[in-house]
Parts: C-alpha cells; structure tokens; sequence
C-alpha cells in the first residue's frame, strides 16, 4: 500500500479540534490513556492466544514500555500487544467507532479538569495524545501477520491523517508523541514515573522504562544523569486483586477504580473478598459515586472484568451480576472457569451462578452498610450523605430488582427509599414508616404520579392529610412495575391510596362512616344519572370519604391496572388494557351539589370526570370539548 492521505470522520475532527483547544488542565491523563490503550492490547493478545498460542510468535512475554529522546522531543508508548492491520489502523484511529463525541459533547461542562477527564469514558483515549503532541506517529503489526504487513499511520490533528506499509518486525503498536515546546517536562524520567505510578501502578503487566544512572563530568563539565541501555520495571506489575488486602492503600484501590472505570471521581464504596468452597474466585467490586450517562439502557451490555487465573478472558461479562446491578465495576478472578469460556458458556455454567449469587450478596451488603453508617450515631456528615448520594443516582435502577431478583426481595426492599408528605426528598425506608405508623393502621400508603408536585395535590390524600396519616409519594416509572412485586414489608400490606374503595379501618369512626353511608343512599338518584351520562369513560361512580376539599377523584379496582402504568404502556408504544375507573364524587362539594336538577347536567358530569383525570396527571380524550363545556358555563 502506498502512502494515502485520509480524512477523519467529522465528529473526530471535532474532537480533536476540542482536545487540542480546550482541555489543557490536566495534560498528564495522556499517559494514563496510552498506557491503558497498550494494556488492553496485551489483554487482547493473550485472550486470542488461547485458540492460537502461534499469535505469540518469538515473543511469549507481553510488556509495556516508555521512553524518550530528549533531543528531538518525543516520547514513545510501545507495546508487543495484538497490533493493528493497516485497515483497522484506517478504521480505528480515524473513526470513533465505540461512542462517538456527541455523548462526549453534551457532557462537556466548561470546567476543564472535568472535561479532560471524560476522554477515557467515551473509547477515545487515544486522541488524548494532541493534548501534548503537535504530531502523533504510530507504527503497528497484527499478531500472526508477516513483517511486511505493517502500517505507520501519522497525523497532526488537523484534519487528516496519512496511512502507509512498513516493514515491522516486531508485532504490536508504537505510538510516538512529538510533544509542543509547552510539554517539554514529560522529557523526564522523573516525572514519567511519577504519572505511571499515579495511574497505572496496578496494571498487571510490567511497564518498563530506561535505568537512570549518575554519570560524572568530563573536562570540568558537571556530571548528571543519564539514560542507559537496560530497562527497569516501574510499576507494581501484579494484578492488584492478587495482593493481599493489607498491603493495599485506599488510594491505590481508588486509582484502580478510575482506571478501569475510566471515572475521574472516586467511588463510594469497594469490597475485595477471596472466595473459597466449591467455587473459588477472588472479587473486587465497586459502587461508583455517579450514574453513567447511559445507564438507562439495559440492552448496553454492561458487566464487570472477568479474568481466569489472572487471565483477561472478558471486559464486560454480564453474567455476573444481575442486570440491575449493572453500574457496578470491578474484576473477578476466577480458579475453576476454563481459560476459553465464551459468553454462551457462562450463562449455563454452574461455577458462573454460584459467582454469580456471591457478587451479589456482596454489593447488597455493600449498600445495607451505606445505610446503616448514616444512621449510626456519631457518623461523619461525609458517611450520613453517602447512601442519599448512591441512591439518588441508582435508586431507580435498584428497584428493577424486586422483579427480577425473588431470592434478594427483602433486602431490597430495606434498601429502597421514597419522599412522603413528610419528606420531598427520597429519604424514607419502609421501616421508617412502619416505625412512625398511626396506632390502629393496618397498611403502608402510597400513591404514584408522574411528579412529586403531582403526587402531593393529589386529591386522592386529602382524607389521610386531614388525619395524619403518612403517604409514600412514588414518582419514578419503574415504581408501578416494581410494587406489583411487593405486596407487603415486614408483614405489613402496602395499599396504593388510588385503588379500590377507602378503608382506614380503626382509623376511622362509626360517625365518618354513617356520614357517608347516608350521604351514598341520599345521592342514590344522581349517581345514576352520572353513570348513565358516563358510561363510554366510568366504569362506575360512587360517594366517597376520601376527599376533603376536592369533587371528584379517580381511582381503579385493587386488582386492576392503574392509569399512570396504562398511560407510560402506550407513551411506550405497547398495547395496554383499556382501563375504565370509577368516578368517585364528594357528596358535601358545592358542585357535586349543584348536579342535582342541573339543566347543565351533563356538562358537569363530563367536566368533573376530566377534571378528576386532568388533576391524577392525565390528559382528557377529547381536550376542545372539556374547554367548550367549561366556557359554556363561564360565559
């Protein structure tokens, strides 16, 4: 192939244009990108090797190595990793072809330190070299290719990119920074080391550099230091989950975290645990601080590094870990799973579900000690805030286990948190509110609404506002799947207060329910009438206890499906049941009084319908006729 000059996909120029212009603060995350990038392809090496150990050719020992010239000003990151073919040098470095930079793009804040450190999240870490260089130079072989089919692929970062064939004996990549005149201190073996220590001291392959030695001057000259010819080990070069717990500082497992993670923020929480039994694996796991921007997406496959004997055999294997815990991070190294288990082969292998039910016992203690520190007497403000700050950011996708996770129900169940009408933030446990329960209730209330403003001016709470009775208000969508799965905590039922007919039970007096028997018999008459004028929208109409200030209200059966679930079904696009609820009306409202002998009697049964449906957060079916009704009776 003969040198051509490519140009790079528009969103690259794009980024290249912002790495190069913008984000300068923390330059030395170049270092940490390369080095990991040259891991990786060590990694990758060795995980192909497993079927084809000819891939190693006369090179079975993988490694890393940095090194410079101070006199033309470049620094190297070497590997004798998998290497590229010249088309996925084409492919690889011209494109972005895993995330590209629109995600990128909207997460910028305009701080540039946090801006820096979102390279790594996104897979285009090696972009972060224009940080530095004015010119970025890579030479590669894929492994099991002859010498002859290697490729140099260089650019400026301008816009374009040239591509031609080089002999290479060696397999593997080069990349080779000519760095700007302003970044002429990475030219330092000091300062190298000091970065790989910082950011890659837990790689477990051996970052090799240069030996420094002190060398006297001749002629009068000062001596100084001077490179030689041997190379030395400068990181840890073991994996860090090997190593005992004692011998590891909170500092080296948090940059092992942003490592991996490529999260510039340390994480909440860790647990390192060697398992031991019938299955045994070593497990490093991770609750990060902050939701990942595409954590919504449960089709992403997500999962932790999963290793065999130290062996990288996959970066995100999912089997691992149920799907609603797929924000968690981390490694686990297993002693029984073959060396060439596919991701077909975990979902059935016995060590995997074993695994598998250990991680996550492990994560769900993990957060019940986040809860219980913020309550424990004496804790830091830093411990108190810790579990609000996890479950603001995951507390949705924790809920999703109450579906699928029978055998850890419970434990889920103690970890949720909901705001209330005594709380608008999603502090309170449903032991909390067992705890403070009037005396004489017999159920934990709640209500789901779109919003927290819609959940509290519900009409449907007026009667357990004027009692004091505590309601969880629920407003995330996965709360109406979820709760179809709890029916009760602690041998308490949950009721949602929009389903069935109110029944406070001891709570309420013989007098209140006279009232509103006499009140339903008295109405008898109008209740007819109304379901007669509604029968295309009510499935009934009754006199109810539950309001105060409000006319009507809507609610459905206790076993049917309730209108804000029926609502996101169709915004969904999916097929859902039409549900008709009943139309429940407070007889002692001045305009459900006026009803009676009403010459507008059928106007106002239809206004107070989507009245009642406009206040629980939906939209009436025929909007131009309600505002025609109401304007009709205004004028």
């Amino acid at each position: 192939m003969s040198k051509q000059t490519l140009s790079f996909q528009a969103e690259v120029a794009q980024l290249l244009h912002l790495v190069t212009h913008s984000l300068y603060s923390n330059k030395e995350i170049f270092l940490r990108e390369l080095v990991s990038n040259a891991s990786d392809a060590c990694d990758k090496l060795r995980f192909e090797a497993l079927n084809n150990n000819a891939l190693y050719e006369d090179a079975p020992n993988l490694e890393v190595r940095v090194s410079f010239d101070r006199e033309a000003k470049t620094l190297t990151i070497a590997d004798n990793g998998i290497g590229l073919s010249q088309q996925e040098a084409i492919d690889n470095l011209g494109t972005i072809a895993k995330s590209g930079t629109r995600e990128f793009v909207s997460k910028l804040s305009g701080e540039e330190k946090a801006d820096a450190q979102l390279i790594g999240q996104f897979g285009v870490g090696f972009y972060s070299g224009f940080i530095v260089a004015d010119k970025i130079a890579v030479e590669s072989r894929r492994a099991g290719l002859p010498a002859g089919q290697g490729v140099r692929w260089v650019s400026t970062g301008a816009g374009d990119f040239e591509v031609e064939a080089i002999d290479r004996p060696q397999r593997g990549t080069s990349v080779t920074l000519h760095l700007r005149d302003d970044a002429a201190d990475y030219l330092s073996t000091w300062k190298l080391k000091g970065i790989i220590s910082k950011y890659s001291d837990h790689i477990s392959l051996p970052i090799l550099m240069h030996k420094e030695e002190w060398k006297e001057g001749e002629d009068d000259k000062g001596g100084g230091m001077v490179l030689t010819d041997d190379w030395e080990t400068v990181n840890q070069a073991s994996a860090l989950w090997s190593r005992n717990k004692k011998d590891i500082t909170p500092e080296q497992y948090q940059e092992f975290y942003k490592q991996i993670s490529h999260d510039h923020e340390a994480p909440l929480a860790w647990s390192h645990n060697r398992v031991e039994g019938s299955t045994e694996y070593t497990q490093l796991l991770y609750i990060p601080a902050h939701a990942p921007f595409d954590l919504w997406n449960r089709d992403k496959v997500a999962g932790v590094k999963l290793y065999v004997k130290r062996v990288f055999i996959m970066d995100e294997a999912e089997a691992l870990l149920p799907v609603y815990l797929r924000f968690v991070k981390g490694v686990i190294d297993s002693a029984d799973l073959p060396l060439n288990v596919s991701r077909e082969l975990l979902q059935e292998s016995r060590d995997v579900r074993a695994i598998r039910e250990g991680s996550t016992k492990r994560v769900l203690s993990m957060l019940e000690d986040l809860a219980r520190a913020e309550k424990e007497e004496g804790a830091s403000d830093e411990d108190k805030g810790q579990y609000a700050k996890f479950y603001a950011e995951f507390g949705s996708v924790l809920k999703e286990g109450l579906g699928e996770d029978f055998a850890n129900r419970e434990r889920l169940a103690k970890l949720l948190r909901f705001a209330s009408t005594t709380s608008d933030t999603a502090t309170v446990s449903l032991a909390d509110y067992k705890a403070r329960m009037k005396e004489g209730q017999e159920a934990i209330y709640y209500i789901t609404a779109d919003t927290l403003a819609a959940a509290k001016n519900s009409p449907q709470l007026e009667v357990f506002r004027k009692k004091g009775i505590e309601v969880l208000l629920m407003t995330d969508r996965v709360d109406e799947w979820a709760l179809n799965h709890v029916q009760e905590f602690d041998g308490t039922p949950l009721q949602s207060v929009a389903k069935g007919a109110v029944d406070l039970g001891k709570l309420q007096d013989k007098a209140e329910k006279k009232a509103t028997e006499e009140a339903a018999e008295a109405f008898k008459p109008v209740l007819a009438r109304l379901k007669e004028a509604l029968k295309d929208k009510a499935g009934d109409v009754r006199v109810t206890s539950r309001l105060v200030d409000s006319p009507a209200c809507l609610v459905v059966s206790d076993d049917g499906m309730s209108m804000q679930l029926a609502r996101m079904l169709k915004q969904a696009g999916q097929k859902a049941p039409e549900v008709k609820p009943v139309l429940e009306v407070n007889a002692e409202h001045p305009l459900v009084k006026k009803l009676e002998g009403s010459v507008h009697f059928n106007d106002l049964a239809h206004i107070l319908f989507d009245q009642a449906l406009l206040a629980e957060g939906g939209m009436p079916d025929d909007p131009a006729s309600y505002v025609r009704r109401v304007n009709a009776l205004l004028a």
